[in-house]
């Protein structure tokens, strides 16, 4: 039996698993540190709010090319390879991001940062999976745990150095410190090799079911996204100060981060994978309606804490479904699901402020209890269609 090969009922947070926890945190970091990193920049720089959307899309386009390209990448180079040098790429872009010194040098920087940085997601992924099994779900979501502190913790850490003379340039030097020394510890160790049958089936189609779940995946993620960048501005609508709305979306944050605590709990017993996804649906469109509809401070804050539970543990779940529903080609859903959420990060937040500037925000707000709807829909349609696949 392969060293790496998970015996039923055992879960083992062994080198890799622990690395892959590791690296997905200061990715992560990142990742949360960069949106409050584009508002300080325009404050240096000076450019357009149409300008400050060109950051994230350059990052959303640079992370659809790395879902595109994921597969090649996986079938030609070792997992080792792949991980530390997507690793050492994510950490030059987050680089010429902070001190390119001009808009088309960071926007450049962005676009490096979303590719090498969703490269280094989904390695990560990949080798959870390799590792793990069919209990994934489990890895995916004790994964996620970190990346929920990093939610929290980044934007404060940010805050802080940005009120210092060291500056706020130098949150982003703190991840790739942690990367060094994660290299000095874990250069030597081995890390599980894709297997054999998803190495032998690179040419046939993803069965229906696979991506209807991707999309699901990138959906979720794009729930949240539409939350970053919109509930600020619902709650000034509503009369907070720009100040109190960025204060209040902390509880967001908190709530993430409580419900990847919780997630990877439900989650030591196999089998709650579906039940969980549909409960934290359920608890999202509850909250983000009752978000949407108040003009009450206490209860807006409490929805959104509650909405932070319920994202929090729809990406890692529905991922595992669609590397469950792969059939033997784990690393192709894996990158085609980046694919998509990388359209889709531009896309809907997009259309949500299209729709926000020719119907109003409280109107154009519809679309995000809209995409909870929509994944409630396609994940019940693709368990069906597995079911029938299946039998």
């Amino acid at each position: 039996m392969d060293r790496y090969t998970e015996p039923a009922g055992d879960f083992t947070r062994d080198a890799p698993t622990v690395l892959s926890y590791a690296m997905l945190g200061c990715f992560s970091f990142w990742l949360y540190a960069f949106g409050p990193a584009v508002t300080l920049l325009r404050d240096e720089l000076r450019f357009s709010y149409s300008v400050l959307g060109l950051y994230e899309v350059f990052w959303s386009g640079g992370a659809a090319l790395a879902g595109a390209g994921f597969a090649w990448a996986a079938r030609r180079l070792e997992r080792g390879v792949l991980l530390w040098g997507s690793a050492v790429a994510t950490a030059l872009g987050a680089g010429l991001f902070t001190i390119g010194g001009g808009v088309p040098a960071t926007l450049l920087g962005a676009g490096a940062f979303g590719a090498a940085g969703t490269m280094l997601l989904t390695v990560i992924q990949a080798i959870l999976s390799d590792r793990h099994g069919g209990m994934r779900d489990r890895a995916l979501t004790e994964a996620n745990v970190g990346a929920g502190a990093s939610a929290v913790f980044a934007p404060m850490v940010l805050g802080v150095l940005a009120g210092t003379a060291l500056g706020w340039r130098v949150t982003f030097a703190l991840p790739a410190v942690v990367l060094v020394l994660l290299y000095l510890r874990y250069r030597g160790r081995p890390l599980p090799a894709r297997p054999h049958r998803a190495a032998a089936s690179t040419a046939g189609r993803l069965p229906a079911a696979c991506w209807l779940f991707a999309v699901v995946t990138a959906v979720s993620s794009a729930i949240e996204f539409c939350l970053v960048y919109f509930g600020p501005q619902t709650l000034i609508g509503h009369g907070w100060t720009a100040a109190a709305a960025g204060t209040a979306m902390s509880s967001n944050l908190a709530g993430i981060l409580a419900g990847r605590v919780a997630g990877a709990r439900l989650t030591r017993r196999p089998g709650r994978t579906v039940a969980l996804l549909y409960a934290s649906l359920a608890l999202t469109l509850a909250a983000v309606v009752l978000f949407w509809l108040t003009a009450r401070p206490a209860v807006a804050v409490v929805a959104l804490f509650l909405t932070g539970v319920g994202i929090a543990n729809l990406y890692p779940l529905a991922l595992s479904l669609t590397l469950d529903a792969a059939g033997g080609q784990e690393d192709r859903a894996n990158a085609r699901s980046q694919l998509i959420l990388g359209v889709s990060a531009a896309a809907f937040p997009f259309l949500l402020g299209g729709l926000a500037d020719r119907y109003g925000l409280t109107a154009g707000f519809a679309l995000e209890p809209a995409l909870v709807v929509a994944c409630l829909v396609l994940l019940w349609i693709g368990l069906r269609v597995r079911r029938r696949a299946a039998g």
